[in-house]
C-alpha cells in the first residue's frame, strides 16, 4: 500500500470526533483511536513496513512504550529480526520489578516506538528512566505525530523524533499526511 493510501485508512479507521482529554491534558474535538489501527492486523503490517525503513542506523534493540507503542514494536521486530522490548509506564512492583521486558537495554542503541505523540510527555519520563537503566537513546518513531511542538520538547531531550504521518489542518480539516 503507497503511503498516501495508508495515511487516508489509517485517518479513516480511527480518527473520532467529540470532546476528548489527552494525555497532556490538552482538550480536543478530535482523536486517534490507536487501538482501531493496531488491532487490525492489515493496517498494523503495513505501518510497520513503512516505519521499517525510518529506523536508524546502528539501532539494537526496539523499545515499545505501554501501551500503543508495543504492537507498532512487535511487529517492526517480527519484519526486521530487531529484538524488541516491552516499556511499562513504571516498574512494575514485583516478580522481576522490571521497566522494560524483554530484549535487554542495557549499553545498547534503542529506539523508541510510540504510536500518536502530541507533546511527548511520556516518551520523556520512559527515556529518562531508560537511560538510567543504560540504555542508549536518540531517536524516536512514531506513527501520528498530532503536534509539531513534540519536535522541541524531544530536541531538549537530545532525541530526534520521526513520525511517520504528521497531523495537519486545513480549512478545519485535519489529515495525515
Amino acid at each position: 500500500m503507497e503511503k498516501n493510501e495508508l495515511a487516508k485508512t489509517v485517518y479513516d479507521t480511527a480518527h473520532i470526533t467529540g470532546s476528548f482529554i489527552l494525555r497532556s491534558g490538552q482538550v480536543s474535538n478530535e482523536y486517534f483511536d490507536k487501538y482501531l489501527f493496531e488491532a487490525n492486523p492489515r493496517i498494523l503490517s503495513e505501518i510497520a513496513s513503512h516505519m521499517r525503513g525510518l529506523i536508524p542506523r546502528g539501532t539494537e534493540v526496539l523499545a515499545g512504550l505501554e501501551t500503543g507503542g508495543i504492537p507498532v514494536a512487535a511487529v517492526i521486530s517480527h519484519l526486521t529480526g530487531l529484538p524488541a522490548a516491552f516499556v511499562r509506564k513504571k516498574a512494575k512492583e514485583y516478580g522481576t520489578r522490571k521497566l522494560a521486558e524483554g530484549a535487554d537495554i542495557n549499553g545498547k542503541n534503542v529506539l523508541v516506538i510510540e504510536d500518536v505523540v502530541t507533546t511527548g510527555g511520556q516518551i520523556v519520563e520512559s527515556v529518562k528512566e531508560l537511560r538510567r537503566r543504560g540504555a542508549k537513546i536518540d531517536n524516536v518513531l512514531c506513527v501520528i505525530l498530532r503536534n509539531a511542538d513534540a519536535y522541541e520538547i524531544m530536541e531538549k531531550e537530545g532525541l530526534t523524533l520521526t513520525p511517520l504521518f504528521t497531523m495537519k489542518k486545513a480549512d478545519g480539516v485535519s489529515r495525515l499526511e
